[in-house]
Parts: structure tokens; sequence; C-alpha cells
């Protein structure tokens, strides 16, 4: 008599992560990011951090650079700047390392999220959203001397026409980016 073998069955095979949705509602409307936690984990784990402390609330979208105000003509790019909440500074995390566009695949193209740096590895919660395709912000591009880019970790799922009216915002304001710097600077309400 043939005795049934029990055969365990195969477990079904894990699935993708799925991008993440953050909406930062702004004083001039709600901009939605998907953040691609599969091609830069690093990059989207620390900008995830961020967003679920509540670090975005109350913070500013404070530069935008364009062609009639671009302080860097060499290598020109247009873009606007997210920061954090200035008075949470004191309690950033590390910085993180540089997650290269020659290795996670992202480039700046329009809309692409990425995360703003003083060098590589020096990321913590400033990032941009790029209008127009911004190439040479990718590795090998020469926005930056030290050729390795920025890290873009994310896209804009909505509002595109927010980020393009907060772009042709007025700047000139006194500040860390001079003629860039938005004037005044457009306020975070919060972003989850």
């Amino acid at each position: 008599v043939d005795v049934p073998v029990a055969v365990e069955p195969k477990p079904a095979p894990a699935a993708a992560p799925q991008p993440v949705t953050v909406v930062f509602e702004t004083e001039r409307g709600n901009i939605t990011l998907e953040i691609d936690v599969v091609h830069a984990p690093v990059t989207a784990a620390n900008f995830l951090r961020y967003v679920d402390g509540g670090f975005y609330d109350g913070g500013i979208i404070n530069r935008s650079v364009r062609p009639d105000n671009t302080t860097r003509h060499d290598f020109e790019i247009q873009v606007i700047q997210f920061q954090s909440d200035p008075a949470r500074d004191d309690r950033l995390f590390p910085p993180i390392p540089l997650e290269r566009t020659s290795v996670t695949g992202l480039t700046h193209v329009d809309g692409a999220v990425s995360m703003a740096r003083s060098g590589p590895d020096t990321a913590t919660t400033s990032f941009s959203i790029v209008i127009g395709d911004q190439p040479e912000m990718n590795f090998c591009g020469r926005r930056n001397a030290d050729g390795q880019g920025f890290a873009v970790f994310g896209r804009v799922v909505g509002g595109m026409d927010v980020v393009r009216t907060i772009q042709a915002s007025k700047t000139g304001a006194s500040g860390a980016y001079g003629p860039e710097t938005l004037d005044p600077p457009i306020r975070i309400i919060r972003a989850a």
C-alpha cells in the first residue's frame, strides 16, 4: 500500500517592495512624490524616516534655480529646493552614503526627486525637484566638480503644476543662495 507523502507547498515568491507615496502640502498646493525604495533604498529610507519623524512639517521651499537667476552659468540647472524645519536641525540623523545614478539607474529627468549635498556622503534632509531634464546632475555630470552627481530617489506623480508655479515665484532675497533664494520662502505645512 502506498502511503501518501506530505509535500510542503513552495513559498510564494516575495513581492517586490512597492513605491511609497508622500504628499507635501505647501502654501501653493500639494505635490505628490513616489519614492523608489527598490532602486535607491538607502536614500529612500533616509528620506522616509525624516517624513515619518515630521521633520518637513513647518519646513520651507527656499530656492528656485532657473535661467534668469542662476549663480552658475557654466552648467545651469533648474530645480526647486526643500528644507526640513530649521528648528529641528540639532536632531538630524547622520549623513548618508551617496547612491550614484550610475548604480541606481535613476536619472535627473523632469520631475525627478534628488537629494541635495555639499560633497559625496553628506546628504541629510534637503532635496530638490528637477524641472526639465538635467543630465549635468547625473554621475559624470559637470554640475559638481567631483563628477559624482546627485542621488535620485523618486519622482513627482502629482502637482508638477505646483512645482512650476513655485519655480516661477519671486526670488532675490538675501540668503544662502543669493538671487536663487525665494522671497519669501514657500512654507511646507506638512508631509505625510
